[in-house]
């Protein structure tokens, strides 16, 4: 069965390491990554963007999929199933509906205080059916389901304190300088500022934007209370690879 991410993000942030959240994006990739995470006894969290929603027919037929995959595959590791980057009160609240065991409101784009209220909403709604909730203060830069920021904005950390204190969220995506698709040169995080918004805050913190991040910079980030990275891109650029290659060496029946 799938199962909140509140759990597996405090026992990663009292241990000291991050659980993965995978981005799927079709069949395939739920199979690879839950056959993963069961090969490598670790929890794994299922990201869905906006994006995904559409092209998989729907927030219903994707908890399906990923309930009928687990079922199939034997697997018995923890699995919450996330809405990534859900954009709107009603956006989340289908994904509830759907069964969906976490969600993200990303309200990074709204004032501050109306950013507030909806996540309070959200939170009051998600937790008393046992979901996590994810929320999202500062611009993370790049391209997400083609909405792209050019400039990151780092979080404020009495923002994301007031936020966190007012809402009870889970977990917070705390703009700190990294960035959706692939980095020009060296990723540049804000560790200091990572260090003293977990400090103020305590709830584990969430790195988005988490291909091209060298390795020590993501031991980095844990130390500093991130206990939730997000990797889509290079996954994607992994998989067209594989397609590239697969077609190029077919050249009989292609």
């Amino acid at each position: 069965m799938l199962v909140s991410m509140k759990d597996m993000l405090q026992h990663a942030l009292r241990d000291g390491y991050a659980v993965g959240q995978f981005n799927i994006n079709n069949l395939e990739w739920v199979g690879a990554v839950l056959s993963t995470a069961q090969q490598c006894r670790s929890p794994v969290i299922l990201g869905v963007s906006g994006g995904t929603v559409k092209h998989m027919l729907g927030l219903k037929c994707i908890h399906d999929i990923v309930v009928n995959a687990m079922e199939y595959l034997h697997i018995d590791v923890p699995v919450a199933l996330h809405l990534d980057h859900g954009t709107s009160r009603e956006a989340c609240e289908a994904a509830i509906a759907a069964g969906f065991s976490s969600i993200m409101f990303d309200g990074s784009h709204l004032p501050f205080r109306e950013n507030l209220a909806i996540t309070r909403h959200l939170v009051a709604l998600a937790h008393s059916k046992g979901i996590s909730v994810e929320a999202e203060l500062g611009t993370i830069a790049g391209s997400e389901d083609g909405i792209v920021n050019s400039e990151v904005i780092y979080a404020d950390p009495q923002e994301c304190y007031t936020l966190v204190t007012e809402t009870q969220v889970d977990c917070l995506a705390a703009a700190l300088g990294s960035t959706h698709g692939l980095y020009k040169g060296k990723a540049r995080l804000g560790f200091t500022e990572m260090k003293a918004i977990a400090e103020q805050v305590k709830v584990p913190l969430v790195l988005h934007g988490g291909t091209g991040i060298a390795d020590e910079d993501m031991r980095r980030a844990i130390a500093c209370g991130t206990a939730k990275i997000n990797v889509n891109t290079e996954n994607m650029y992994a998989w067209c690879q594989q397609v590239k290659a697969i077609f190029a060496a077919d050249t009989g029946t292609m």
